[in-house]
């Protein structure tokens, strides 16, 4: 007598572990039916909190499964399913909604929403980690060359909001946002953070908030150059103290508040990358090479820039900070992967201190010797505001523009970046489920709440 199956047994159906074949829709509608056969068997474990070691062995077993499909498929198909979703590359989508309607053209391919509504529902450690496969979705579109550079360029368009409000900062020279304002002042835009509770911490909010802003500094043909800065903050050990930024919010990864789409891939696939290659007002004009609208960029540094703070300097054409202040990508502590600063802090500091600083965690003091690969020029705090000044009138001259977009092609390709990029959702999206991870921002969270902060 045959032993029935248990129940983390794959089912005996054909599997997608060999290449998908020519028959786009056959094989979706394959993937489609083995998904939900893995999803049918995963919905009678206990919710994951409740799992013992065996229910435990079983869901991962369910999930591997199922990313293993995903991955076969998306091998063979992910330009046919880009292709599909974007009508032939006729519409732009931004990377969130091109997920939404992947969800409904393709079941199982991505979650859909009835299932991310049920993650988001709870704290990151008692999660599926269904954003990864959201993570291996994002990496196959991006990995292909067409498909790829037709996403980048849809995150390059300007977002709805800042068209909206386009006109209204034309007139007032001033937009204040719910986390960073932004004003125009003779010809120069100071993006300003106001995320004072956090530390000037990014959020969703904050990323959102300042691609809007990014957008009207570059929308706006009265401003020449703009500058970051952060704003005052609450904090007791900083108060009324300007702080640049302390990164990303621990707290709201541990609460499940950080969105591996919105957040973790929209911010370097929109305000940082429209930084570093300008917005795209007319993709009609993508045969030109300076087909973007650009503008040179200051980063202002008070206090210091850690994590998320730092991955923005390193898109920055000009460094100012104060005397005290300091610099640090934390990635081996917090666990996770610093955005794009592996790619960007080698090319400026170099292999040797890159690695000291990403996986040995070394800070960068501001005027020491080695904080010159991240930081041009140190000033006293009542300085600060002449040295933004000085730097905005350096950066203004009309040959600026040309020569920052013909470093940004010497120094990251395209191609280096969509690829760097599609191997970043897949490492990014693990990690931020990995054991270790949660782990942290667990015993951080706690620690939190006893200090009753």
């Amino acid at each position: 007598m045959t032993a029935a199956p248990s129940l983390g047994s794959p089912p005996a159906r054909p599997d997608f572990a060999g290449p998908a074949s020519d028959d786009l829709d056959g094989d979706a509608a394959r993937l489609a039916a083995y998904v939900a056969d893995l999803e049918k068997r995963l919905a009678r474990l206990p919710r994951r909190p409740e799992r013992d070691e065996a229910d435990r062995r079983a869901a991962d077993a369910l999930l591997a499964d199922a990313r293993a499909a995903r991955r076969a498929f998306l091998a063979g198909h992910a330009e046919g399913v880009y292709d599909e979703l974007t009508d032939a590359r006729t519409r732009h989508l931004r990377l969130s909604d091109l997920v939404l309607a992947a969800a409904e053209r393709f079941p199982g391919l991505v979650p859909d929403q009835a299932a991310m509504a049920g993650e988001l529902s709870l704290i990151q450690a008692q999660r599926e980690g269904r954003e990864i496969d959201q993570g291996i979705f994002c990496a196959a579109v991006l990995r292909s060359p067409s498909a790829g550079t037709h996403l980048i360029d849809a995150m390059l368009r300007p977002t709805g909001r800042a068209i909206q409000l386009r006109q209204e900062f034309r007139r007032t020279g001033r937009i204040r946002l719910s986390s960073v304002e932004v004003e125009r002042r003779d010809g120069t835009a100071h993006v300003t953070f106001h995320n004072g509770g956090a530390l000037n911490a990014e959020d969703g909010r904050l990323v959102a908030d300042l691609e809007t802003a990014v957008d009207l500094v570059l929308l706006d043909d009265q401003v020449r150059v703009g500058v970051l800065r952060g704003g005052p903050v609450d904090h007791p050990r900083y108060a009324g103290r300007r702080v640049f930024s302390a990164g990303i919010n621990l707290k709201d990864l541990r609460n499940g508040r950080i969105s591996f789409v919105a957040f973790l891939m929209e911010r370097e696939l929109g305000p940082i990358n429209k930084i570093v290659r300008g917005l795209l007002t007319d993709p009609a004009a993508a045969a030109w090479s300076d087909r973007t609208v650009q503008k040179p960029w200051i980063g202002a540094v008070d206090s210091f820039a850690i994590g998320g703070g730092m991955q923005l300097l390193l898109v920055m054409d000009r460094v100012v900070a104060e005397t005290g202040s300091y610099f640090s990508l934390p990635a081996a502590e917090e666990g996770i992967v610093p955005g794009l600063g592996n790619l960007r802090l080698a090319r400026a500091a170099g292999s040797r201190l890159a690695r000291r600083i990403i996986l040995g965690g070394e800070r960068l003091d501001a005027g020491a010797p080695e904080s010159s690969t991240v930081c041009d020029e140190v000033v006293a705090p009542a300085e600060m505001q002449a040295a933004i000044e000085r730097a905005a009138a350096d950066l203004s001259a009309p040959a600026v523009v040309a020569n920052r977009r013909m470093l940004t092609l010497a120094e990251e390709p395209l191609d280096h970046y969509r690829e760097y990029l599609a191997e970043f959702a897949v490492a990014q999206s693990v990690r931020a489920y990995s054991d270790d991870v949660l782990d942290k921002v667990e015993r951080r969270w706690q620690r939190s709440v006893a200090e009753g902060a």
